[in-house]
């Protein structure tokens, strides 16, 4: 899945965002809004995560979110 049509379907996969991410609030998840920047700077602010490593978070979950028989 390429992020362009995750975030298309933004109010869909929140939820596993939500799941993947504890804390996350649902102002979090309302102001990133499926954008992968946004998705990756809260994961440094809240987790206290490096570049690196959000960005590397966010593929993996990518990855889930697209092996997910809910899609």
């Amino acid at each position: 899945m390429n992020w362009e049509r995750l975030r298309g379907s933004w109010k869909q996969v929140k939820g596993h965002a939500r799941q993947q991410w504890g804390k996350l609030t649902d102002d979090d998840l309302e102001a990133i809004a499926g954008e992968r920047e946004k998705l990756t700077g809260r994961l440094q602010e809240r987790y206290g995560y490096a570049k690196d490593r959000a960005e590397q978070e966010v593929d993996s979950w990518v990855t889930t979110v697209q092996a997910s028989p809910e899609r």
